[in-house]
């Protein structure tokens, strides 16, 4: 079995749910996971080393129970975000704890292991690795990792800037492994898009801000529900990597937007005008999808959601197909 097909069956969905920087916690992944949809956390939402090991000691235990309980209910497993890269000065006792833990998944991003790679396939888990274009998606491909996560323009946070019809139909040109699709992902029927345009998987972050188990500040869920794509602003003003944020958070740490979106996403990190040294944590991202977002449901309920919608959206398309089929020439006399 391909793993796309291994973890298509361990799924009600073919859905993850993306980690989330200071939104993302065990209770949120495992409401998704509950629900049959791979639940996921950044390692550094815990502040320690010892408090990420916590972390993954109640995943496992709680998702075993949880199997133990109900063995035919489709529990999904869940994956853990590994920032790849130098100034990670928790890296290597991270990833010595999810080797030790088993984590199923494991989600690198900006920067890419061979060690890391290998350690987790010591166990039998997999990597799926952040790509923005074809060139990143080559060297993951060559070091190892078990899939790709295509991350399009118009995703939340830290986004690439190619149209998702692009960037998939570039990566499928040469690669036919497991493909996941991110950016701007809300609904059912939107999952089912991203099948039809070639990934294998969708991911979701933004939508799954605006539920009740996510741990954003209220003010972050209000935002969300409030804006449009257009108060969605791409920027490497707050990282040095360019991101989409919320305006109205930028312009409450004292950023100016206009200038923002005036010089591009290239702008290099500022210092906001309030003088404020950790603004950073009220400077809030999202993804375009905002628009499609006005509530603040469950997880339960937004999966059942999902559910429905992507069975309607499959039903609809094979309609949509069965009309445009011409009615048979009428015999000849």
């Amino acid at each position: 079995m391909s793993k796309t097909d291994d973890l298509k069956s361990k799924l009600s969905l073919p859905l993850i749910m993306a980690p989330m920087f200071l939104v993302s916690t065990p209770e949120l992944a495992l409401a998704a996971c509950k629900e049959g949809v791979v639940g996921s956390f950044p390692a550094l939402n815990q502040l320690t080393n010892a408090g990420l090991e916590q972390w993954l000691v109640q995943m496992n235990d709680t998702l075993a129970d949880m199997r133990a309980k109900d063995p035919d209910a489709t529990i999904a497993p869940y994956a853990v975000n590994i920032v790849v890269n130098k100034n990670n000065p928790r890296l290597e006792d991270d990833v010595k704890l999810c080797v030790k833990h088993k984590v199923p998944i494991i989600i690198t991003s900006l920067g890419l292991s061979q060690d890391i790679i290998d350690a987790v396939h010591s166990y039998g888990g997999i990597v799926l690795h952040d790509v923005t274009n074809a060139g990143h998606a080559k060297k993951a491909i060559a070091a190892g990792v078990d899939g790709l996560i295509a991350v399009a323009s118009g995703a939340g946070g830290h986004a690439g800037t190619m149209n998702p019809v692009a960037l998939i139909d570039e990566i499928r040109s040469f690669y036919d492994g497991l493909l996941i699709l991110s950016g701007s992902l809300t609904n059912g029927g939107d999952i089912l898009t991203a099948e039809a345009m070639g990934a294998d998987f969708a991911y979701m972050g933004t939508r799954f801000i605006a539920t009740v188990e996510a741990k954003a500040d209220p003010e972050h869920k209000q935002m969300i529900l409030d804006a449009e794509a257009y108060n969605i602003v791409y920027t490497s003003a707050i990282s040095g990597v360019p991101g989409n944020f919320i305006d109205k958070s930028l312009e409450k740490n004292g950023f100016d937007v206009d200038k923002m979106r005036k010089e591009g996403p290239g702008v290099g990190k500022l210092k906001s005008l309030t003088g404020e040294t950790k603004s950073w944590n009220r400077i809030w991202s999202a993804g375009q999808g905002v628009s499609n977002i006005h509530d603040v449901p469950t997880v339960h309920d937004l999966i059942d959601r999902f559910k429905k919608d992507y069975a309607a959206a499959q039903q609809a398309i094979i309609s949509k197909i069965n009309k445009s089929k011409k009615p048979p020439a009428p015999p000849k006399p």
